[in-house]
């Protein structure tokens, strides 16, 4: 073989394997049915324009406790079109007054002030917080009157906000937690995405996909 035809088949070889990795970079990564699954038909929400990124999630949870620090991660990774939202699961009867306990803080305006600590008295100090009593004790400590939180916390409105969130997850397919719902479309969870740091990496590509479909109508 002359040295000019080497050298043309060597070009010819480099380029093909040139040209073709862009296009397996650019390929889809996540797999639906694999990594998340389509919810269909898709659930409700309720941020208005926003693209809705619901964690669903229990204080009771140790896997909650140990993805929050993730959770605070993705939140703060999420752009201008999308919101962050919490919902509380209830699986076990011991996880009721943590859902009752969240919905009433948030109604109060101290959830978000007490979530971490909630997570770390639970799981890091090991403190005794099972009851809505001690819920209410709890929450004390951020300005809310105990007897106020607990008359709350036994309305007929956080009944009924309860029930329409536990509703919601179930016909969301929620089985565990934490889950992560995409504008109402999408489920996925830390272990189908691969670990925590690719969990935000999916839930980016799906907002983004969400944003992108907006657009384009």
């Amino acid at each position: 073989m002359s040295k000019k035809l080497f050298a043309l088949i060597a070009g010819l070889l480099l380029t093909s394997a040139c040209t073709a990795q862009p296009a397996a970079e650019t390929a889809p990564k996540w797999v639906d049915g694999t990594n998340y699954w389509s919810i269909v038909p898709a659930v409700s929400t309720q941020s208005g324009d926003k693209v809705e990124v619901v964690e669903v999630f229990s204080y009771a949870c140790p896997h909650c406790a140990e993805f929050q620090p993730w959770a605070e991660k993705l939140k703060a990774s999420l752009p201008e079109g999308a919101v962050y939202v919490y919902k509380p699961a209830v699986f076990y009867q011991q996880w009721e007054p943590y859902a009752r306990g969240y919905i009433t803080a948030r109604d109060m305006g101290v959830a978000d002030k007490g979530h971490q600590a909630l997570f770390d008295a639970l799981h890091r100090d090991r403190k005794p917080i099972r009851t809505i009593q001690d819920l209410a004790t709890f929450y004390s400590a951020y300005g809310v009157k105990p007897d106020e939180f607990l008359s709350t916390a036994q309305s007929f409105v956080v009944d009924s906000k309860l029930s329409s969130d536990v509703a919601w997850e179930r016909q969301a397919g929620v089985s565990g937690t934490p889950t992560i719902i995409v504008d109402g479309k999408y489920r996925t969870e830390v272990t189908a995405a691969g670990g925590y740091q690719q969990l935000i990496q999916l839930v980016d590509w799906l907002v983004q996909k969400e944003l992108k479909a907006r657009q384009a109508k």
